[in-house]
C-alpha cells in the first residue's frame, strides 16, 4: 500500500539520556502538531533526527533505541554531534535563518557549513530512498532540507514529492547575497508541489526563479525541464478546539483549582484600578523584536502616565540556542532594558515589567492567554506566528486585542488585528492606548471575525489541504503528459530507424542540438556533435536536414561539408545535398528598415538585450535582461508591432527572444518540401520552440516528433533536454 513519507529534521520524539538510560519525549510546535495527524494514519512514515547525536549513544544501547522508533512509524536518520554543529547549528541556522529573516550582518558563509549541509541532506534523501516503495508520497519540510528534494528526484523521478517552506522566504535582492544560490533553487524545485505561507514569500520566490535560474515562470507554475513544478500559498494553523477548550475549561475553574500563576496574575488585575496586563510572548530570538517592544513600552509610559501602576507588561521569553554569542547578547540587551524601565518607572506596589525567562507548561501558557487583556506580537520578521492564532483562539469570552506585527504572516489572516510597524516605536506606543481604550463591542466584533476563520482553517485542514493539492497535482501531470522518450523509446525508435529503407532526420539547431547561449554567437556544435552528425549522414539511404532560423553563414560555416540539407532562417533559404543556397520566394525587405528603429528604441531602454538582424528577418533578443522588465516591454513591442506590420508579417514568439519574418514561408513549408521529395518510411523531427511547431504538424501521422523540452506542443513526445537529443543521436549511429 501507498504511503506518506513525512521528512523534517527532527522527529516530533526525540530521545533523551536520562543518568544510565534513554527516554523518549513527545516534541510540541507547530510542525509537529500539523502532521500529527498526517503521521496517525496506518500508511506513514516519519523521517527524521532523533534529537542526539549517535556518537553520544553506545552502540549496544542504539539497537533497541531504533527498533522502538521504527516501531512508532519513525525512520530515524543518524547525525553526529560534527554534523548537528555544522550543518544545523551551522548553515541553516547561522547563515540561512539569518538570511531569511533579513539580518544579513548576522549570517556566516563558511565552505565547511556548505559542505556538511550537502552531506547532510543527502543523509536525509538517502534515508528516504531506502524507505521508498512505488506510488509513495514524499512531503519535506522547511529550510534544512532545501537541498532535499532534487538529490530524492534525481535517484527516483518518478515520486511525487512536496515542499513546504515554514519560514519566510527573502526578496530576490536579499536571497541573491547566498554564494550557493542557485543550488538552494535547484534542490528545491525536485518537487513537484511548493507551498508557503503568504502570498509574499511565493512571490519572492518566483522572483528569484526568474532572476538567478532563467526559468519559464508563469503565474505560480515553473517549467523545469520536462517538469512543471505548482508554486503555491498555504498559510499554517493551529489545533483551535484545543486551545478554545482548553480555555473553557480553565475559564469554570473554582479559585481552589487555579495554578499559582493564575492567582498572581488575578492579584495584580484587582490590585490595581483598571489594571490591564499586556502579554509579550516569544522565542529569544532576533527575528522576535523583543527589545523594540519593550522600547515602544517604555515610550508608552511616558506618553500616557495616566497608565501609570495599572498596566503591567508581562514578557515570556522561552530560551533559545543560548549558547550563541547573538543570542547571548541579545539576553544580555533584553535585561538591560528591562532592569533599566522597571528603575524608571517601579513603586513599591508596582513593577511595569514582569519577566519571566523560561518554557512554561501548556496549562500555564492557557493561564497567560486567558488572563492577559491584550496580547503584543510584534516580530520584525516571521514566517507565520501561531502565539497570535492562539491567543485568539483562547478568547472565549470574547473580549482582548491583538497587537500583530504587519511583518509576521498571520497578519494576512488577521487582518482585524491592530497591525503596527514594529520599527515604529512611536505608532505602537499610540497602538497601545488605542488597544487599552477601544470597546468591548469592538473587540468582540474583530475576535469573532478572527476566531471564525481560525476554526475553518485549522492546522489539520492545512496538512490535508496542502496533501490533495500533491495527489492533484501527480494526477494532473499524469493525465496530461505526452510520452517521455525514455530508455526504451530510444531503443524502439533505433529499432525502426535501423529496418526503415529510406530514412530522413530533421533537427532544429538551437535549444536542441545546443544549449541557449546569452551570445548566439557561441553556441556552437561540439566536435562530438560534428562527428555524429557526420556519420549518420553518410548513412546509407538516409537523409539528414538542419532546419533553423540561424542564417546561411551560420550554417555553412560549421555543416556546409557534411552532405547535409540545410534550411536557414526558418524556410527562406534552402541548400540540398552539395548544392548552392536557393531562396524560397522573392521576398521584400523593405520592412526592415521600418521595423529596426523601434527594435532600436526598445534596446536603448532595456539593459541587456540586443537585436539580431538577418536577411530576411529581425530579432529581439531579451535573455539577459530582467524578465519582469522583459515581460513588460514584451507585451509593449507585441502592441507596437500588432498596430505597424503588414499581413505579409508575423512575430513569432520565440524563446527569450521577438522575430519578425515574412509570414509566406516557415519551417513548416520548408519541411513538407522536403518530405514531399522522397518517399520515407522513417520520419524523425526534433525541435524546441513554437516556429518547430510548424514542422510538427505539416509532417504526416507516422513521423516521429519530439519536443525538447516540457511545453505545449503538437509533437508526440518530449525529450529532456540537449544532453538526451545527443545521446538519441549516438545510438542511431550505431545502426
Amino acid at each position: 500500500m501507498a504511503k506518506n513519507i513525512i521528512v523534517s529534521n527532527r522527529l516530533p520524539i526525540r530521545i533523551s539520556k536520562v543518568e544510565n538510560s534513554y527516554k523518549f519525549e513527545a516534541t510540541s510546535g507547530g510542525l509537529a502538531t500539523g502532521m500529527k495527524t498526517i503521521h496517525e494514519q496506518a500508511d506513514s512514515l516519519w523521517v527524521g533526527w532523533p534529537g542526539i547525536g549517535i556518537d553520544e549513544i553506545e552502540k549496544e544501547a542504539w539497537i533497541p533505541l531504533e527498533k522502538d522508533l521504527i516501531s512508532k512509524a519513525y525512520s530515524p536518520v543518524r547525525l553526529d554531534k560534527e554534523e548537528v554543529d555544522n550543518f544545523y547549528y551551522g548553515l541553516a541556522n547561522k547563515c540561512l535563518w539569518p538570511l531569511f529573516h533579513y539580518f544579513i550582518e548576522y549570517s556566516i558563509f563558511s565552505e565547511s557549513h556548505w559542505a556538511s549541509y550537502v552531506a547532510v541532506n543527502q543523509k536525509f534523501a538517502d534515508r528516504v530512498l531506502e524507505d521508498l516503495a512505488p506510488g509513495d508520497t514524499v512531503w519535506i519540510h522547511d529550510y534544512q532540507l532545501l537541498l532535499c528534494p532534487q538529490m530524492i528526484r534525481a535517484v527516483r523521478p518518478d515520486v511525487t514529492i512536496g515542499f513546504f517552506l515554514h519560514i519566510p522566504f527573502p526578496s530576490f535582492e536579499i536571497f541573491r547575497i547566498f554564494p550557493w544560490r542557485e543550488e538552494l533553487l535547484k534542490g528545491m524545485l525536485g518537487a513537484d508541489l511548493i507551498g508557503f505561507h503568504t502570498y509574499d514569500y511565493e512571490r519572492h520566490f518566483l522572483s528569484s526563479v526568474k532572476r538567478i535560474l532563467r526559468l519559464d515562470v508563469a503565474f505560480n507554475r515553473v517549467t523545469n525541464g520536462l517538469r512543471e513544478v505548482v508554486v503555491n500559498t498555504f498559510p499554517m494553523g493551529i489545533d483551535y478546539e484545543k486551545f478554545h477548550r482548553a480555555a473553557q475549561v480553565h475559564l469554570a475553574q473554582k479559585s481552589a483549582e487555579q495554578s499559582e500563576l493564575k492567582r498572581q496574575l488575578e492579584l495584580h488585575k484587582k490590585g490595581a484600578d483598571s489594571g490591564k496586563l499586556i502579554l509579550s510572548i516569544d522565542r529569544l530570538d532576533y527575528t522576535k523584536g523583543v527589545v523594540n517592544r519593550i522600547k515602544a513600552f517604555d515610550l508608552f509610559l511616558t506618553k500616557y502616565p495616566e497608565y501609570l501602576e495599572k498596566v503591567r507588561l508581562l514578557m515570556l521569553t522561552v530560551p533559545s540556542r543560548s549558547d550563541v554569542p547573538e543570542y547571548m547578547r541579545l539576553k544580555k540587551e533584553t535585561d538591560e532594558v528591562v532592569g533599566r524601565i522597571n528603575g524608571k518607572y517601579a513603586t513599591v506596589n508596582w513593577t511595569p515589567v514582569w519577566y519571566y525567562y523560561r518554557a512554561m507548561s501548556f496549562d500555564d501558557l492557557i493561564d497567560l492567554y486567558m488572563t492577559s487583556d491584550i496580547a503584543m506580537i510584534t516580530p520584525v520578521r516571521d514566517g507565520m506566528n501561531l502565539v497570535a492564532k492562539e491567543f485568539v483562539a483562547t478568547r472565549v469570552s470574547g473580549d482582548g486585542v491583538l497587537i500583530l506585527s504587519e511583518m509576521a504572516g498571520a497578519s494576512k489572516e488577521l487582518f482585524e488585528a491592530l497591525l503596527v510597524n514594529p520599527f515604529d516605536k512611536n505608532a505602537m506606543a499610540d497602538t497601545l492606548h488605542q488597544a487599552l481604550t477601544m470597546p468591548v463591542e469592538e473587540q468582540i466584533q474583530r475576535n469573532t471575525s478572527m476566531q471564525k476563520r481560525l476554526s475553518r482553517y485549522t492546522v489539520a485542514y492545512w496538512a490535508n489541504e496542502f496533501t490533495t493539492a500533491l495527489h492533484a497535482k501527480a494526477d494532473t501531470q499524469e493525465e496530461n503528459e505526452i510520452p517521455k522518450v525514455s530508455a526504451q523509446t530510444l531503443d524502439a525508435f533505433a529499432s525502426s530507424y535501423a529496418k526503415a529503407s529510406k530514412r530522413l532526420l530533421i533537427l532544429d539547431y538551437d535549444g536542441t542540438l545546443v544549449p541557449f547561449n546569452e551570445k548566439p554567437a557561441l553556441a556552437v556544435p561540439s566536435p562530438e556533435l560534428l562527428d555524429c552528425i557526420k556519420t549518420i549522414a553518410q548513412q546509407p539511404n538516409t537523409d539528414l536536414a538542419i532546419v533553423s532560423g540561424r542564417d546561411q553563414a551560420f550554417l555553412d560555416k560549421w555543416f556546409a561539408d557534411h552532405g547535409l540539407i540545410l534550411v536557414a532562417e526558418h524556410g527562406h533559404y534552402r541548400r540540398a545535398k552539395n548544392e548552392a543556397w536557393k531562396t524560397s520566394v522573392g521576398t521584400q525587405k523593405d520592412w526592415i528598415d521600418d521595423v529596426l528603429p523601434i527594435f532600436q528604441a526598445f534596446t536603448d531602454r532595456t539593459p541587456g538585450t540586443f537585436i539580431e538582424e538577418k536577411h530576411n528577418s529581425l530579432v529581439w533578443h531579451y535573455r539577459k535582461t530582467d524578465p519582469e522588465l522583459a515581460a513588460e516591454r514584451v507585451v509593449e513591442l507585441n502592441t507596437v508591432l500588432s498596430s505597424l506590420i503588414s499581413d505579409q508579417l508575423t512575430i513569432l514568439d520565440m524563446d527569450k527572444a521577438l522575430e519578425v519574418i515574412d509570414r509566406q514561408v516557415n519551417k513548416g513549408t520548408a519541411v513538407a518540401e522536403l518530405y514531399a521529395n522522397d518517399h520515407y518510411d522513417f520520419v524523425l523531427c526534433l525541435g524546441d520552440d513554437v516556429t518547430d511547431e510548424h514542422m510538427f504538424v505539416s509532417l504526416p501521422d507516422d513521423a516521429l516528433t519530439v519536443k525538447v523540452g516540457r511545453k505545449p506542443t503538437a509533437a508526440k513526445y518530449y525529450i529532456e533536454d540537449v544532453a538526451y537529443v545527443n545521446k538519441l543521436l549516438v545510438q542511431l549511429t550505431q545502426q
